[in-house]
């Protein structure tokens, strides 16, 4: 199975408090960190919803 590298590019600060449950959700506290995660539909859509937050790479 692949992997996606999810990285917090933008501050959560000022977003929507659902978009930063998402993001606190994905592992992402700081912003420049990366995590990696496994490319499944519940991480596809999460990644959507934040999309404006994050950049993603495939692993």
């Amino acid at each position: 199975m692949a992997n996606l590298k999810v990285t917090l590019v933008k501050s959560t600060i000022g977003a929507v408090p659902k978009h930063k449950r998402t993001v606190e959700a994905l592992g992402l506290k700081k912003t420049g960190k990366t995590v990696e995660l496994p490319d499944n539909a519940a991480t596809r859509g999460m990644i959507k919803q934040v999309q404006h937050l994050v950049k993603v790479e495939e692993a």
